[in-house]
Parts: structure tokens; C-alpha cells; sequence
């Protein structure tokens, strides 16, 4: 096959990256508001924690000089939101549950578990008993006044429980990017329409809008074009007006009502417009008067693996998100054969999975044709196989690049 002048992926990333600058602009948003946000500046912490020192465990406070061997009277308890307050006696110990304030002069909490009573009430300690232990510090975790997110990170799961336990109510988040979304072509038909002679559901947009959604964009939806140079030069005009990006499906091939090419020479500058990839050599990235442009092939699957390969790593360059990655690549045997013909980089559709022995290997999802959608439903990773590789017999070692949540399914 003939790939001369078509770019690698790697050559179409890097240019890319090369030519877009992260948003700047920033929000106030409570935090309740942020999940899937972007930290817009470093989050430092206005208190310390813990905020005081704390038991680890359910047990007995002590002074550690006052230990010799023998039961020690209970003089009194500290629960977590109650702290003992009183005379503590030489000599004696303080009935403590996890989470309460250590009581002044303590250094040394005893595991219940490491504890009898006698008949008289008296702890006796069955352990030795280090200064120290079981006694969370102040600030141990988390130290007034430390960062604790630097600019760039998306918040989730993982970050904004932790930012609620600072008392943070509010945020600085960059703005969320604007993406405009439409479709291309005579032969669509919006989802829920009857089919008439000839059509076809509109199943990129769907997708593309839906994962779109997933990584918390803003989505203008433009709905379908029809084959039509006006309407396409209209369609281009309306979507650079309101958007960071423009993403098109379809309309990026060689046939002759394919009309992207010749609007976009007139309205803007394309870098590239075809990829030594499969699925997915027609694939357009440019620059209209006010924003980035992506065009994506009008086959399902070759619209999604260039979304997902191409377009995602460009959004979350552009958004801010400096800590996005693809889930790393993993070397695996395959346990059937696959096809496959030198010439383009292919993402082909796998189930990976571990066999008897416990090893990860993976399996073709079937028929790997660019309409075939429900390959994505089968599978749970792409198996991605060089350029100048040919045919792939079951047993040989294969790079397997898991689906990320945009893919993954339970």
C-alpha cells in the first residue's frame, strides 16, 4: 500500500499540539459544580490536616512515663467531637475513640485490642507501648497553607472529596470548552425518524456528541447538513462564530458531493487531511477564522477510533487538562488470528482477558470493517498493530492501549 504523503499518527499529534494554546480564562464555581472541571490555579489548603492531633484507634490514651507495668485506672473518655475535658490524675489512662482529640500531655494511644480490664476496671496493657503510636499529627496529611493541586487537574471522584474536607466551597476552574457539532450528508436521518429510500441513521453525531458530554464539554449542536455548498459554507460560518472548536462528520473523502474540502479552503487553513491509519485516514485538522476544526470520516467506527486517538488528546489540550493520558499500551499474545495488510497503523477491536494459566491474551472482536459498530460494544481495548506489519497468527505478541472510560463498558 502507498502511504506516501500520509501522515503518521504520531506527526499529526505533534502538529496538533504544536499549533493550539490552552484556554486561560477562569470561573468561580461552587464546588458542588465542579465535578469534571479544570483547576484554573494551584488549590492550596487553608487549614491543616488533621486539624489537631487524633487517635488513630479505638483504645486508651497515656503518658507513656506514667506506664510501669501495672493496671491503670480509666480517668475519664474522649469520643471524636468530644474531647476530654477535666483532671487527669498521674498514673491513669483515657478511655479514647478513633477520630478524638488527643488529651493534652498524651503521646501514646494503646489499641484496644492490646488492652484487658481487671475486676476492679483497671486497663491493664499487654503490648509494649512505643511513644507515638497511633496518634495522627496535626497537619500529618495535609499542611496549612500547601498545595495541594496544582493548575491543569480535572476534578473528580478522587479530588473534590478531598477538597471538601479542606471546607473549600468554592473554586477557580477554566471555562468550559465550547465545541460546535454537525454531520454531513444527503443520506443521514436524525435518530427516531422513519428511514426513507436510501438513508441512514446519523449515528456519528450521537456518538461524538455523547462523548463529547462524557469529558464535560459544551456541546452546540448543528444538527445535519445537507450535501450542499451553501448550506456547508453557512454551517462553518455559524459554528466558528460560537465555538472553541468545530468537529464535522463525513464530507472528507474524494467523492464528488464531498464538498468540506472546498470550504474549508475558502473559509480557513487545513495542516493536514489524510493519516497512514485504519480506520481513519480521512481526517482533516485545521483552523477556521475563530476556531479550531476537526474533520472526522463519515464511516461510524472510523469516526469514533480518530475522535478518540486524535481529537480527545487535542480537547484536553485545550481545555487545560495537563495531566490527561491515553491508558498505557501492554504487550500481550493473541489467541486468534487477525488480518491485517502492511502499510497503515490499524486500531483494530479487541476482548482482552485472562486465560487459564492467569495470563492477559486477547481476541479479535470479528469483523473489523469500519461500519461494524458493535465491535466497540464487544470489545474492551484497541489492538493496535504497526504499520508494517502484516497478517498476525494466533500466539504472537500484539500491543493491546485499553479503552478509557469513554469506551469502557462493565
Amino acid at each position: 500500500m502507498d502511504t506516501s504523503g500520509l501522515l503518521s499518527l504520531e506527526q499529526a499529534l505533534q502538529k496538533m499540539q504544536a499549533q493550539v494554546s490552552p484556554l486561560t480564562a477562569a470561573e468561580t464555581v461552587a464546588l458542588s459544580q465542579a465535578a469534571g472541571r479544570i483547576t484554573a490555579v494551584p488549590v492550596t489548603s487553608p487549614v491543616n490536616v488533621p486539624p489537631f492531633d487524633n487517635s488513630a484507634m479505638d483504645g486508651y490514651a497515656i503518658r507513656h512515663s506514667d506506664w510501669r507495668g501495672e493496671p491503670m485506672p480509666v480517668a475519664g473518655k474522649a469520643f471524636a467531637g468530644i474531647p476530654f475535658a477535666g483532671e487527669w490524675p498521674v498514673g491513669t489512662c483515657i478511655r479514647i475513640m478513633t477520630g478524638a482529640p488527643i488529651p493534652p500531655g498524651a503521646d501514646a494511644v494503646v489499641m484496644q485490642e492490646h488492652t484487658a480490664a481487671d475486676s476492679n476496671g483497671h486497663i491493664r496493657i499487654t503490648h509494649e507501648v512505643k511513644p507515638g503510636q497511633n496518634i495522627r499529627r496535626l497537619g500529618e496529611d495535609i499542611q496549612q497553607g500547601a498545595q495541594v493541586f496544582p493548575a491543569g487537574v480535572r476534578l473528580g471522584s478522587a479530588e473534590l472529596p478531598l477538597l471538601a474536607s479542606l471546607g473549600l466551597a468554592q473554586l477557580a476552574v477554566i471555562r468550559r470548552l465550547r465545541v460546535a457539532l454537525f454531520s454531513t450528508g444527503d443520506e443521514l436521518q436524525v435518530v427516531g425518524e422513519p428511514l426513507q429510500d436510501g438513508q441512514i441513521y446519523d449515528t456519528n453525531r450521537f456518538a461524538i456528541r455523547l462523548m463529547l458530554s462524557q469529558l464535560g464539554y459544551e456541546v452546540v449542536d448543528l444538527g445535519i447538513v445537507r450535501d450542499d455548498p451553501t448550506a456547508l459554507r453557512q454551517a462553518f460560518k455559524d459554528a466558528a462564530a460560537v465555538a472553541d472548536v468545530v468537529i464535522s462528520t463525513g464530507g472528507v473523502s474524494v467523492g464528488e458531493a464531498d464538498y468540506t474540502k472546498q470550504m474549508l479552503d475558502e473559509l480557513g487553513d487545513i495542516h493536514f487531511w489524510k493519516l497512514a491509519i485504519k480506520p481513519g485516514k480521512p481526517f482533516a485538522f485545521g483552523k477556521l477564522q475563530n476556531a479550531w476544526f476537526c474533520g472526522l470520516p463519515g464511516n461510524p467506527v472510523s469516526a469514533v477510533v480518530t475522535f478518540y486517538q486524535l481529537v480527545q488528546p487535542l480537547l484536553s489540550s485545550l481545555a487545560g487538562d495537563t495531566h490527561w493520558r491515553l491508558p498505557p499500551r501492554i504487550r500481550v499474545k493473541t489467541a486468534t488470528p487477525l488480518k491485517k495488510s502492511p502499510g497503515r497503523l490499524d486500531f483494530q477491536r479487541g476482548i482482552v482477558s485472562r486465560n487459564a494459566d492467569g495470563d492477559l491474551e486477547v481476541r479479535t472482536t470479528g469483523h473489523q470493517g469500519s461500519h461494524i459498530f458493535s465491535s466497540f460494544s464487544l470489545g474492551n481495548c484497541f489492538i493496535v498493530l504497526e504499520a508494517e506489519r502484516g497478517p498476525v497468527a494466533a500466539g504472537e505478541w500484539v500491543e493491546i492501549e485499553p479503552f478509557n472510560l469513554l469506551l469502557s463498558h462493565p
